[in-house]
């Protein structure tokens, strides 16, 4: 896709300005950030609780996070934050009537960090099972909100067999309802797990490998990018920025620019931790990466290629 050089709201002058300081002389420029989180909460699935954490507080010190990349154009935010690791749909309303900005949540289940997440239920039930759990989440809502998207998290390869039925039943919930399967994804694992959705002949173009960006050899970005499924570099950050720029830079150089999503993996509340811990704003991607990259770039991986991974 060829995105002209004066196009509208994402012109340098008009998201600069005079300057860095001025991104918020840019109303027209829409954006999307697609793996950030608000709350996570990592004392394991059998501890984690709406009891640990006041969303009153939480509100507080997330809307003025929000409220700043809402005056950077961003339109939409994709909470990644899965079931018994946090999710709350409830808080996730209350800030996007407050900010004017959507928040979409999840469905699914995170494997990754060796299983702590995992409910009981989950190592015990089938793929099938599973995905029923996520189809109904999808048909009645979770607390009054319909998950937008799949959201699972694997291991580093080789995938265990909880990981790989995660990655099953996410595939058989995405085919019967459209949502896209975003998969934090552990080491080594992306191959895997494409290995088994070709064999359930799922389409890639629903896939998203999340945090990318772990993986240091572009070929299998390319790789993967190519076989039709979306590549991720999250985590963008002022520490980051140098290896972003170069798989930003190496996509672009292949031909692949049309598969990349980028966001921050920014944020958060953390349950827990006196005061929410160290909670990161999510400006940074706008502020400090935008500027690295190609201005005719911008609206490709910050509007059109979510809207094309995740639905209008």
């Amino acid at each position: 896709m060829s995105i002209g050089r004066e196009t509208s709201g994402w012109s340098r002058r008009g998201l600069l300005g005079a300057g860095i300081g001025a991104l918020t002389g840019c109303s027209d420029a829409k954006s999307i950030l697609v793996h950030e989180h608000i709350l996570v909460d990592f004392a394991g699935a059998d501890v984690v609780s709406r009891s640990r954490y006041s969303r009153d507080e939480v509100v507080v010190a997330a809307k003025p996070r929000l409220d700043a990349i809402v005056k950077l154009g961003c339109k939409r935010l994709l909470e990644c934050t899965p079931d018994y690791l946090g999710r709350d749909p409830v808080l996730l309303d209350r800030l996007s009537q407050a900010c004017g900005l959507e928040i979409w949540t999840n469905t699914g289940l995170y494997a990754a960090n060796r299983y702590r997440h995992l409910p009981a239920y989950a190592k015990t039930e089938t793929a099938e099972q599973l995905a029923r759990r996520w189809v109904s989440e999808w048909r009645t809502g979770i607390e009054g909100a319909k998950p937008r998207f799949i959201k699972i998290g694997v291991n580093d390869a080789p995938l265990g067999e909880w990981d790989q039925k995660l990655v099953r039943a996410a595939a058989i919930a995405s085919l019967e309802t459209g949502l896209t399967i975003a998969s934090h994804t552990g080491r080594g694992a992306a191959r895997e797990q494409i290995e088994i959705l070709n064999r359930l002949r799922f389409p890639l173009g629903k896939f998203v490998w999340v945090h990318a960006q772990n993986e240091r050899d572009h070929k299998v970005h390319a790789e993967v990018a190519r076989a039709g499924a979306w590549v991720e570099f999250d985590g963008i950050g002022p520490k980051s920025l140098d290896w972003h720029k170069e798989c930003v830079g190496f996509m672009a150089r292949e031909g692949l620019l049309g598969r990349v999503l980028l966001s921050q993996d920014s944020g958060w509340w953390h349950v827990g931790e006196a005061g929410g811990g160290d909670y990161r704003g999510y400006d940074s991607i706008y502020r400090d990466f935008l500027p690295l990259i190609p201005q005719e770039q911008w609206k490709m991986l910050l509007w059109d290629n979510p809207r094309r991974a995740f639905g209008a």
